[in-house]
């Protein structure tokens, strides 16, 4: 079976399922404040109460990233903003974010990540280190994601393996079972429905009930997601791609996350208690593009709150 969908794309009610629609619905999606100026509306494209988590690049002000949360948090969307640990200088320079994100936009979620910086620049290099700060607790937000990486990280294994991943997941787990915040795993985004299953799966097995957000690559070109996936160290995804590439005729056939989607929404079908939560989108193709597709195939679950 192909991994990756490069067929046309079908109508949808050829392209969709109830159980996709099921599956799609409540999805959240990541922006960075450069794509999100390029947005005219966000509410013709996103469904009433779409988590909007806004990616915090090395070298991003602060202050466009507080400015960002302000529009979509106006514009009635809950925002989630990354706190990257290893861009942040202090505990102070940390409380400061908070303050800024709780008192100008009303943010009371975060997604805390050690960030791809080879070197921190501070006292932090894990989100473990945020977490242990207590200062998310103190501001009393309401939710805290952590990363999950259904392929590994070379990051935190650099040989390669699942041994560091899976404790600083336990380490997580515990965490969560002492605040006051409700947690979640928001994942790398992967190509391939088995794995998936198999790692969220072995988690369930090994203890770690957080809920897991699956992060899925939007519709993009062969090239984008090559790109990203290099940038990102998505592995075994990763060498699908390539092999593809060598195919001149899948070059500008456009990707979409078709296949994986219907496979992991058919099992979550069979399966109410397998713990995939919802979706979580990187539009790679582009914000615009990722929301139609999830408008034709998740329908009224995805209808966006306003049309132009």
């Amino acid at each position: 079976m192909a991994l990756l969908n490069f067929r046309k794309r079908e109508t949808v009610e050829n392209g969709t399922t109830p159980e996709m629609e099921a599956f799609l619905k409540g999805y959240s999606i990541e922006v960075m404040p450069r794509t999100a100026e390029k947005v005219e509306d966000f509410r013709a494209l996103l469904a009433p109460g779409t988590r909007v988590y806004i990616a915090h690049i090395e070298g991003t002000p602060i202050e466009e990233m507080v400015a960002t949360a302000k529009r979509l948090s106006d514009d009635g969307y809950p925002v989630m903003p990354h706190f990257p640990a290893r861009i942040i200088k202090d505990a102070a320079t940390l409380a400061d974010w908070i303050a800024r994100y709780q008192g100008e936009a009303g943010v009371d979620q975060a997604l805390l990540l050690a960030g791809g910086v080879a070197k921190p620049h501070g006292d932090f290099d894990s989100s473990m280190q945020l977490m242990e700060t207590g200062l998310f607790d103190k501001a009393g937000f309401k939710r805290l994601h952590v990363a999950g990486h259904p392929e590994g990280n070379k990051d935190i294994d650099p040989n390669g393996g699942m041994k560091n991943v899976e404790d600083a997941l336990r380490w997580k787990q515990a965490f969560s079972e002492r605040t006051d915040a409700k947690m979640a795993l928001a994942t790398q985004f992967a190509f391939d429905a088995d794995p998936i299953i198999k790692w969220v799966d072995d988690l369930s097995a090994a203890g770690i009930k957080l809920p897991v957000h699956i992060g899925i690559a939007g519709p993009a070109k062969l090239q984008t997601l090559i790109k990203f996936a290099i940038a990102c160290g998505v592995g075994p995804s990763l060498k699908v791609l390539q092999k593809r590439a060598m195919d001149v005729s899948k070059l500008l056939l456009p990707y979409e996350p078709t296949e994986v989607l219907t496979k992991l929404a058919a099992h979550k079908a069979k399966n109410p208690e397998f713990n995939i939560e919802q979706v979580h989108f990187f539009p790679l193709g582009g914000i615009k593009t990722n929301a139609t597709w999830a408008i034709e195939n998740g329908r009224a679950g995805t209808a966006p709150a306003a049309t132009n």
